[in-house]
């Protein structure tokens, strides 16, 4: 986390009144992940069938439910007490759940038995902070706050390989300052061969092919889009901007390839305490109140549902 920058006056706001998605009628618009001091949730993964997960950057503690119910409860995850803080969390084909915090990888299967546990290397300004993940069909990607590192482990038959510093992204600019890339979110497309990757301080979108390592600034029109959390679903993506600018979830539609594109959507409001990131099921947004700018914040913590706007 760190501060953000304003947007250009090209974005467009998002429709009032939008439709709800048929089934989400029933459903909360606000998740109780925690009453208990200090929690600081950051990350936010929703699987398939509505599990959700959420984790403490406050603790390094896992919290999860179903999105059919207002208030979540502690994920008895193992091997994590000496973790002081968790950030990204996502969720595999086979349920496991992935979150990073500190140096350290962790995977859980759905009773909370660890399945494996990756320590990053040190970088080239010290030690790893990883941030956020993405996991495709053959590597589970990070990125690193404190270096402009994104480290990669091999799946191999679902096993998990070693955590390795895979890529430097300072050679897309070499001349801006290594200690203030500042990495942070990170999605990839279908295939798995295209990474879009946030850094807050260039204030970009960083596209990496990962067969050749090629990269590239996605252009957005001059918009400055120093993202936190992102997704991407087709070619939508879907980012969580705070600090600088209003808080919120913006949208942009990015054409073929994902070179370039334009934000479509903003969604911001008092609905939102500093905004992390967000997760995606059945045309619903879950985004994840971290009131990281006030620590340790003010119980209850809370994730907001809303409609996306994307949906017709």
């Amino acid at each position: 986390m760190t501060r953000l920058f304003c947007l250009g006056a090209s974005v467009l706001l998002a429709a009032a009144g939008q439709a709800v998605p048929a089934g989400a009628r029933d459903l909360p618009d606000s998740y109780v992940v925690s009453r208990d001091p200090g929690i600081l949730p950051e990350g936010v993964a929703v699987e398939r069938d509505g599990t959700m997960y959420v984790t403490s950057k406050g603790t390094g503690r896992l919290f999860t439910g179903r999105i059919g119910d207002a208030e979540l409860r502690p994920f008895a995850a193992q091997g994590i007490a000496d973790r002081q803080s968790a950030l990204g969390v996502h969720i595999d084909a086979s349920h496991r759940v992935f979150s990073v915090g500190g140096s350290t990888l962790t995977v859980h299967d759905r009773s909370g038995r660890l399945v494996a546990r990756r320590t990053a290397a040190d970088g080239p300004l010290g030690a790893a902070s990883l941030n956020d993940l993405v996991i495709t069909e053959d590597a589970v990607y990070v990125t690193d706050w404190a270096n402009p590192v994104i480290h990669r482990a091999e799946l191999r038959a679902g096993r998990l390989g070693p955590l390795r510093p895979w890529f430097d992204i300072r050679s897309a600019a070499p001349q801006f300052p290594a200690q203030y890339w500042l990495l942070n979110g990170i999605t990839a497309d279908r295939t798995g061969r295209t990474l879009l990757v946030a850094s807050n301080g260039t204030e970009a979108v960083w596209r990496v092919n990962t067969e050749t390592k090629a990269v590239e600034e996605v252009q957005l029109g001059g918009t400055s889009f120093g993202a936190d959390g992102m997704l991407l679903h087709g070619r939508y993506l879907y980012a969580v901007l705070n600090y600088g600018a209003p808080a919120g979830v913006y949208i942009a539609e990015l054409g073929k390839g994902l070179h370039s594109g334009r934000v479509r959507y903003r969604i911001t409001g008092d609905r939102f305490d500093l905004p992390t990131t967000l997760a995606r099921h059945d045309c619903r947004l879950y985004v994840v109140n971290s009131q990281l700018d006030e620590p340790p914040g003010q119980p209850p913590y809370t994730v907001s549902a809303l409609s996306d706007p994307t949906c017709r």
